[in-house]
């Protein structure tokens, strides 16, 4: 499983132009899913009234199975948001990250559409793009290894990604010793 470094999640993240609507929109976007690790469908599916921004940033999504959880937000995720939802929706629509057009909720194609698009144009400062994939589910696996590489443990991870299954995060630990050895094998 393939996750993004520090490196390229910023690079990405600094591509959107942030002085217009549609970056905003993007940036706010991208940050998010990278952030919390939500899957593309619960990310597109937010109304505006799933992020709160006081004691205890979260954004409340409801995933398979229509069970619904909450993922805390850092204080840069949470500023960013907090900017994002003072823009008027569009078309009067509660899509958090509405299309351009109607105001209505962005599909999975166009997000997955606009991330390659900031990945490419990111692989220009950050060479290491240029040969990757990135994917909605890229920036999913992300947010999980950067949680266990800050020592959150695997049982913790399953909850806040949703997963039914302790042994689909069991993937991600395995994901994560890989690159140990591999870094261990460098040396």
């Amino acid at each position: 499983m393939h996750s993004l470094t520090q490196p390229e999640i910023e690079a990405i993240l600094a591509v959107p132009d942030r002085t217009t609507w549609l970056g905003r929109r993007d940036h706010s976007l991208l940050l998010l899913a990278v952030q919390t690790g939500l899957r593309v469908s619960e990310v597109i599916s937010l109304d505006r009234d799933a992020i709160h921004l006081g004691r205890g940033a979260h954004v409340r999504c409801v995933g398979k199975r229509r069970k619904e959880r909450c993922a805390p937000l850092t204080t840069y995720a949470r500023n960013a948001l907090q900017g994002w939802i003072k823009e008027p929706p569009r078309h009067g629509a509660p899509a958090l990250f509405p299309n351009v057009h109607s105001g209505g909720r962005l599909s999975a194609d166009s997000v997955q559409s606009l991330l390659a698009k900031y990945a490419q144009v990111a692989s220009a400062t950050c060479p290491s793009l240029a040969s990757e994939r990135v994917t909605p589910h890229v920036l999913r696996h992300t947010a999980a290894m950067e949680l266990l590489q800050a020592g959150v443990d695997c049982s913790a991870i399953a909850l806040w990604l949703g997963h039914e299954s302790f042994e689909t995060t069991q993937a991600y630990l395995h994901a994560h010793i890989a690159l140990k050895e591999a870094a261990l094998a460098r040396r």
